[in-house]
């Protein structure tokens, strides 16, 4: 088992996360820039949550992606599979080469992560909701076991406006699953407007608070403060952990800046030079 944190201060594995988001952001864009499909708005907001968790956080073994002791991640924005793909190539679980089949026929990189094309993907996301009910599954299968593995699920915030998510939040709280982690990439934004001009979420802290989870609210592009607040033991905690990130939308591009349009815009040959230009 390969444990991804770090033993303590002297193997500070910040500028190393810093290092794999701006990579994440630059390989994701290409890959939508070539397939001329994705997300790269999400892609980019995300970048900074996906680098600290699999390179500071999360306790795992590529060449071994089943092994029971390993920690959990769902992905349930998984429409964002540029930035999700490009972490998994990041940590060993398949070659960079295989990044330039995105979206391609047969690929095993297609719009949506699926867990039986590539090692590293716990369940199918796509249709959004989905990721925290599992999530919260596996967490209870680890109180019932007695196991030390953490589960960690990262939701869009638009994905809130269904259900199924309060649903598990409730169950959660009430089982005071302190081995779960959420973190809410908390861009303001989905497909097409505002979340708070779609269907009103805050105040989300209390939201949460509410159904008997702990609340952490911090900067989700600051390595430091990610890196903290996900790498903290959570025993003794009594609840489950809810980590609302706050993000921009095409986070580090000018003109993709906290800009609807890039939910699923896809760059012509000027935008992508620019942003790979930005990006730096």
């Amino acid at each position: 088992m390969a444990f991804v944190a770090s033993a303590g201060p002297a193997n500070d594995p910040v500028p190393l996360i810093a290092e794999k988001a701006l990579w994440i952001r630059r390989r994701s864009f290409r890959m939508v820039y070539e397939a001329q499909l994705g997300h790269p708005g999400g892609d980019f907001s995300a970048a900074d949550i996906l680098a600290t968790l699999y390179f500071g956080v999360l306790r795992f073994d590529p060449k071994n992606p089943r092994d029971p002791g390993r920690d959990r991640f769902v992905m349930s924005k998984g429409h964002c599979t540029g930035a999700f793909y490009s972490v998994l190539s990041a940590a060993g679980y398949f070659p960079d080469a295989e990044l330039d089949t995105y979206m391609q026929p047969m690929s095993k990189l297609n719009g949506h992560p699926n867990r039986n094309y590539l090692p590293g993907v716990e369940t199918n996301t796509g249709p959004l909701g989905h990721g925290l009910p599992v999530a919260t599954g596996i967490a209870v299968a680890g109180q019932i076991d007695y196991a030390d593995f953490r589960t960690f699920v990262l939701t869009g915030d638009g994905e809130l406006q269904e259900g199924s998510n309060w649903e598990a939040a409730l169950t959660a709280g009430h089982r005071k699953l302190e081995n779960l982690t959420l973190i809410i990439d908390r861009n303001r934004l989905q497909q097409g407007a505002r979340t708070e001009e779609t269907a009103t979420l805050d105040p989300l802290d209390d939201k949460w608070r509410a159904f008997g989870w702990h609340v952490e609210v911090i900067d989700g592009h600051d390595h430091r403060a990610l890196y903290e607040t996900l790498r903290a033991s959570p025993k003794g905690r009594g609840k489950p952990l809810c980590v609302i990130a706050n993000t921009f939308k095409g986070k580090g591009v000018s003109f993709m800046h906290d800009n609807v349009a890039w939910h699923h815009g896809v760059p012509n040959k000027d935008q992508y030079e620019q942003a790979m230009r930005e990006l730096v």
